[in-house]
């Protein structure tokens, strides 16, 4: 049929309507760029799909203030655990915790939460108030020198529609429509197996009131509680024939002897886990967020969580781009920071997925050859395998966007991720977390805007209106803090608005243009 022009035009058009999407169009809109969201699903998702918000991502949502009403809705800290059973009626034969979710951690700030992605939704979607359209499916992209234009399908009319619009940031799953389109490739173990996710309402209180925990590990799958006011789900490799499979039966003989009756499954959802990078996260004026761009294994809770950072990383670009105050070409450092980063979480929870497949697979043949002694059970890894601050807190960046200030072979090397994190101000690592007053950290101190963080607010404040070009504050540093972000009495950081040190200064500067000079080259900007 002919699709008619809408006559409408957006700056951003985002395609997809989860926690990545609507994490864009929140940021989008603190930056005041124009964004439409379109989701081809008639709603938001009633399934409840991932499980965890980590402390980095509960730090960017403390921006959008929304980290109160989400840590609200969540399950408390307690539940920031992870137990192995034999089945769920049955005793913990090992347990880990969720670190940064279960206790405070000295380096940030706030706590990670337990909550399920359809109590984590609606916040979002409430946090701005942009334009979003539900039941609209991304049909055709075209791209010229100006803009893109999108076709765009009605799935309750049937009418196309055209939009037109500067960029499209695609947040649209990982089987990405706009990523189909554009021919973009994937590197990685591809399908890691057929899954199905029983939502089920019971009584459990029994076997998990006195030892909480957000999983639990069994040898018969995976137990979840979804709200702190009941509800439960299970998830397990897909049995043959899915079509005459006894749902409630196989969560019962997961469950144990000691099986409730009466289990009432609600939701039956089958789904493939994917394990795989985007060759590419961008094309033009089109860019991969999300499980777009690098489709996560659930095992660990970092695929949402690394598309969360991605929105955080582009959107003030993308603002800095249409606003004037930065090149095109700072679109390029955000695959160049970003793909390392989702490459190095795609190893990790590959791992983590393949130790638990391998634990659950040995302890099947164990209790089948009638061994029923936990404690022969093998674990592959220890209470420090589920601790990844290394990981979500100590990610590296190496781009045009970054002024290092060492170089050779002392320059600072990329963190792999993993267990250890050693907070740093060197430019490319995300800005430490340090008290400026009660309840205020530096991260409060950042925003729609560049920070210069200094103990010498005056000096430095004489460097900003050379530099009137750019949305820049200067915070003072306490003196306390100058030393362990490296700066002498004098110094500066220059933190970009998703947190990271862009350049630093450990002593006075040189002259009276070194900010106006570090942030043309930070942001590629044009010649006035």
């Amino acid at each position: 049929m002919p699709v008619p022009d809408a006559g409408t035009a957006t700056e951003v058009l985002i395609v997809g309507g989860g926690p990545v999407g609507l994490t864009a169009r929140a940021l989008l809109e603190r930056w005041g760029v124009r964004a439409l969201l379109v989701e081809k699903h008639r709603a938001l998702s009633p399934f409840p799909r991932s499980r965890l918000v980590n402390v980095r991502s509960m730090e960017i949502f403390r921006g959008l203030g929304t980290a109160a009403r989400i840590t609200a809705a969540a399950f408390p800290p307690e539940y920031g655990r992870i137990r192995f059973r034999d089945t769920l009626d049955g005793r913990d034969f090992a347990t880990a915790a969720m670190v940064g979710i279960d206790a405070p951690v000295p380096q940030s700030p706030l706590r990670g939460v337990v909550t399920s992605q359809d109590r984590l939704e609606p916040i979002l979607l409430d946090a701005a108030d942009a334009p979003v359209r539900f039941g609209t499916e991304l049909t055709g992209l075209t791209e010229d020198a100006d803009g893109v234009t999108a076709v765009l399908h009605d799935r309750d009319g049937g009418v196309e529609t055209r939009i037109r619009a500067r960029y499209v940031l695609a947040a649209d799953g990982a089987r990405s429509t706009v990523r189909s389109l554009l021919g973009i490739g994937t590197t990685g173990p591809g399908v890691l197996g057929d899954i199905t996710t029983v939502v089920f309402d019971a009584d459990l209180g029994r076997w998990s009131a006195d030892r909480p925990a957000g999983v639990y590990f069994t040898a018969h799958g995976s137990f979840l509680p979804l709200y702190p006011e009941g509800g439960w789900s299970w998830f397990a490799p897909s049995p043959g024939d899915t079509e005459h499979a006894d749902w409630a039966g196989l969560v019962a003989h997961a469950l144990g002897p000691g099986a409730p009756a009466g289990i009432e499954v609600l939701r039956v959802q089958h789904w493939v886990m994917h394990a795989f990078v985007a060759e590419r996260l961008r094309h033009g004026r089109v860019l991969l967020a999300g499980d777009a761009a690098h489709a996560m294994p659930i095992i660990g809770g970092l695929g949402m969580n690394t598309g969360v950072a991605d929105a955080h990383n582009l959107c003030w670009k993308l603002a800095g781009v249409l606003r004037g105050w930065a090149g095109p070409d700072l679109l390029d450092t955000y695959a160049a920071e970003r793909r390392p980063v989702a490459l190095r979480t795609l190893d990790q929870t590959v791992a983590n997925t393949r130790l638990l497949q391998q634990v659950q697979r040995h302890r099947q043949e164990q209790l089948r050859a009638g061994d029923v002694a936990p404690e022969r059970v093998e674990l592959p890894w220890s209470e420090e395998y589920f601790a990844q601050l290394g990981l979500v807190l100590g990610a590296a960046y190496r781009s045009a966007a970054v002024r290092t200030d060492r170089t050779g072979p002392d320059a600072p090397s990329e963190p792999v991720g993993g267990t250890d994190y050693v907070p740093t101000a060197e430019p490319g690592h995300r800005l430490p977390h340090h008290w400026l007053a009660p309840g205020r950290s530096t991260l409060d101190a950042l925003g729609e805007w560049f920070t210069v963080l200094t103990p010498d607010p005056v000096r430095w404040g004489r460097q900003s209106g050379a530099a009137t070009r750019w949305p820049l504050r200067v915070e003072p540093l306490p003196p306390e803090h100058a030393g362990p972000c490296g700066l002498g009495p004098h110094g500066a950081l220059l933190v970009r608005p998703d947190g990271y040190v862009g350049a630093r200064w450990t002593g006075r500067p040189a002259d009276d243009d070194v900010l106006r000079r570090a942030l043309a080259a930070l942001t590629g900007a044009p010649s006035p």
